[in-house]
């Protein structure tokens, strides 16, 4: 994922009724907002009885409500979770927001929508993730040095003050720690548009920067990066836009979370679940990684891209 579009926020939502008798729609904003209760409730130290027991509901209620498995979602009990857990008033609007949506096949979520813009629900999702397999034309967030991350910030938000913006790049850094840590990192495998290095973003110190990084965290075992050079043409026959798998690891019982695609636009994102619709992308991915170049040659373009902006310095 970019987050430069995901950084922006107009409205309206347009939403499909579920048929009669088929399942209620997206998993992923109820699956969402159980992340968020979980790690809410975690946060305070309590239990899931004890915090059922404050906002009188029974254990099982809250045990589906955090699991992403409750069939009804009352606004109520989300208001009385965010009330005895401590939340602020953007996370408290951003829960209710998750709370109303998911009767669609797909979730399209449009940033600013329901849920306030500073709240970043991919995020998440993200941090969930055992593996990101993506196609990407800038660089991806997880990847992004302070510079790079800094000169896409400052240009969504100009009006906002340097420390505003100074927040934004350090939670964004803070993100990173998914690949970057020392137990069970994700796994990234994303191959970057050869646009990625070709596009000035900030000036070329930062560049030379950037692509650096790139090259040294490709050499991490679980990162890959791959570069689609222009000379290899549209695999595709067609354009599919930046996109990003995200796959979950089993928990303790053996169960896993579907997979989920995640499609990013200026105005918002589409998150994808059915099988089918996963399945077309994996299928995208690998046929984008048979004409890019290997990671070793990727990452040799890498570092002389990085050579090429240093001279302009």
């Amino acid at each position: 994922m970019n987050d430069s579009a995901s950084e922006r926020a107009p409205k309206a939502r347009s939403r499909r009724p579920a048929k009669p008798g088929a399942e209620v729609g997206s998993t992923v904003p109820r699956r969402q907002l159980g992340r968020h209760l979980r790690e809410l409730r975690q946060q305070t130290g309590m239990s899931i009885a004890e915090v059922a027991k404050l906002i009188e509901r029974g254990a099982t209620t809250l045990q589906r409500l955090e699991s992403g498995t409750a069939d009804r979602i009352r606004l109520w009990d989300i208001e009385a979770l965010c009330r005895v857990l401590g939340a602020d008033e953007t996370t408290t609007d951003a829960l209710k927001g998750l709370a109303q949506q998911g009767n669609t096949e797909s979730w399209w979520h449009e940033y600013g929508d329901l849920i306030p813009k500073d709240f970043d629900v991919y995020i998440g999702l993200e941090s969930a993730a055992s593996t990101l397999t993506s196609f990407q034309e800038l660089v991806p967030g997880l990847f992004q040095t302070p510079g790079y991350a800094e000169t896409l910030i400052r240009a969504v938000y100009p009006e906002d003050p340097s420390s505003e913006i100074t927040r934004r790049v350090e939670m964004k850094m803070h993100r990173q720690r998914l690949i970057t840590r020392k137990g069970r990192p994700a796994a990234v495998d994303v191959i970057l548009d050869e646009s990625v290095l070709r596009r000035m973003v900030g000036n070329p110190r930062i560049m030379a920067e950037q692509l650096r990084h790139l090259a040294d965290l490709s050499t991490k075992p679980n990162i890959t990066v791959r570069a689609l050079a222009y000379v290899a043409g549209v695999p595709l026959g067609d354009l599919t836009g930046p996109f990003t798998i995200v796959d979950f690891a089993s928990d303790a019982k053996g169960k896993r979370e579907p997979s989920v695609v995640y499609v990013e636009n200026f105005t918002g994102a589409m998150y994808l679940e059915r099988q089918e619709s996963v399945s077309r992308y994996r299928a995208a991915h690998e046929t984008i990684g048979r004409v890019a170049l290997s990671p070793e040659s990727s990452r040799d373009l890498l570092r002389r891209a990085a050579r090429e902006y240093e001279r302009e310095r």
